[in-house]
């Protein structure tokens, strides 16, 4: 497929508001059972809030882009009992109402900060399963069509989630950085064993689409040398990204570097010596690299229009 740059924004951007929100409310909940001392409300709780906004929101206008008239984008919530795009257009503004509702308790200094936090993270999960489902409910997409997809949008959320609330904490609230650091580092560890598994799971599929179900022509030789157009056309535009498999290979690796082995070198380095600046970076680097990983998540899959669009000359 090709990776649309807005949907790959979308995706890492609210993945890692979604995950900082959890950071937050699992700094709210360890403070009621007295694991850790309450931050202070406006000083780590409502500008936390509002930096999950910021990246929320920045994902919701990314969008946009992807759209043909982003006018009319309310009306991509109308099928939302057969669509989880739909699904995701009323969880995702749903979440984000939680979210400011959490930060205005907080700066109001209400004291039902627990019950709109539980439902916020109800809405953030619920976000999380219908931004995975809309690929892994295309069947005939079999590199999107795994639970592993659901798994790693959220872990992948959470990891980089996490890594943003080590940074943030530094500057906030130092005594919950250790804790958080510790968090993002099983994220992404988690993260790289469940990405790990669905690139051995997508290298050993067996395509059910073949080049005679494709033309409809079932000699059991045949070589396509013209897809019948004098040039490019929608389909070799949408639905194939154009690059080699040896670039798909480099993209690959460095995102197996950039998302997890250098982040996570980061994150150890930070746990014996705590720096701001190197959280900081940590997240940068792990971001920049869960943009490749989206890349090559949308790449990777063969649509079976390819088999028949194969060739422009």
């Amino acid at each position: 497929m090709h990776p649309g740059f807005s949907v790959i924004f979308l995706t890492t951007l609210i993945g890692a508001g979604q995950g900082l929100f959890l950071a937050l409310y699992a700094a709210e909940i360890a403070a009621a059972l007295n694991v850790v001392a309450l931050p202070p409300a406006r000083g780590f709780f409502v500008p936390g809030v509002l930096l999950s906004l910021a990246f929320t929101g920045a994902g919701a206008v990314a969008s946009l882009f992807h759209l043909g008239h982003p006018e009319r984008a309310w009306r991509a919530m109308a099928m939302w009992r057969t669509s989880w795009l739909s699904r995701e257009g009323i969880a995702l503004p749903s979440f984000m109402l939680a979210v400011f509702l959490y930060g205005l308790a907080h700066w109001l200094e209400w004291r039902a900060t627990l019950a709109i936090g539980a439902v916020a993270v109800v809405l953030c999960l619920i976000l999380f399963v219908c931004t995975g489902m809309i690929y892994a409910c295309i069947k005939f997409l079999q590199e999107w069509a795994s639970p592993l997809t659901v798994i790693n949008y959220a872990v992948l959320g959470c990891a980089s989630g996490f890594t943003l609330a080590s940074a943030f904490a530094a500057f906030t609230a130092d005594r919950l950085v250790v804790a958080y650091i510790t968090a993002a580092i099983a994220f992404t560890l988690l993260g790289l064993g469940t990405r790990c598994a669905s690139l051995l799971r997508n290298s050993r599929i067996k395509h059910k689409s073949t080049l005679q179900s494709a033309t409809g022509i079932h000699h059991p030789r045949i070589v396509q040398k013209s897809q019948g157009f004098m040039g490019g056309s929608y389909n070799t535009r949408e639905f194939f990204h154009g690059r080699s498999k040896a670039f798909l290979r480099s993209i690959k690796w460095i995102f197996l570097a950039l998302a997890f082995a250098l982040p996570l070198l980061l994150l150890g380095v930070s746990l014996n010596h705590v720096s701001a600046i190197v959280l900081c970076l940590a997240f940068v680097v792990q971001y920049a690299g869960l943009i490749a990983e989206r890349w090559f998540f949308f790449a990777q899959s063969n649509h079976p229009q390819n088999l028949y669009y194969q060739a422009i000359s």
